[in-house]
């Protein structure tokens, strides 16, 4: 079951931002916007025994007026999965996409990248 949520939110991150790149670190998938530039990382997900994280790096920035999100640090918020269910009923794609825009930048093209100004 962690196999198919852990595929599902890479398809999840990729509908947000198609040229998302992932990088195997700290035991599991840290996401930049950019592919290769760290200060672009939005989130990660990590598996654990009994359940997937959905991990977002400004997380306490994030609306959530439901506290679906999970922590209480200066930064960091993460949301627990268990099931597939959960990835809609936990508004996964909606915290992404905030997760993205918080990093800045957006996409032009395949090969073209700007930081808004």
């Amino acid at each position: 079951m962690q196999d198919e949520i852990i595929e599902r939110l890479k398809i999840l991150v990729l509908s947000v931002e198609p040229n998302a790149g992932f990088v195997e670190k700290y035991g599991g998938v840290i996401v930049e916007s950019i592919a290769g530039q760290p200060k672009s990382q939005f989130c990660g997900v990590f598996a654990y025994t009994s359940h997937v994280s959905l991990e977002f790096t400004h997380g306490a920035q994030l609306d959530d007026p439901d506290e679906i999100l999970e922590g209480r640090g200066k930064r960091r918020r993460h949301i627990k999965l268990v099931g597939l269910s959960d990835i809609v009923e936990k508004r996964c794609e909606d915290f992404l996409s905030q997760a993205y825009r918080l990093t800045g930048f957006k996409t032009v093209s395949s090969d073209q990248l700007l930081k808004p100004g």
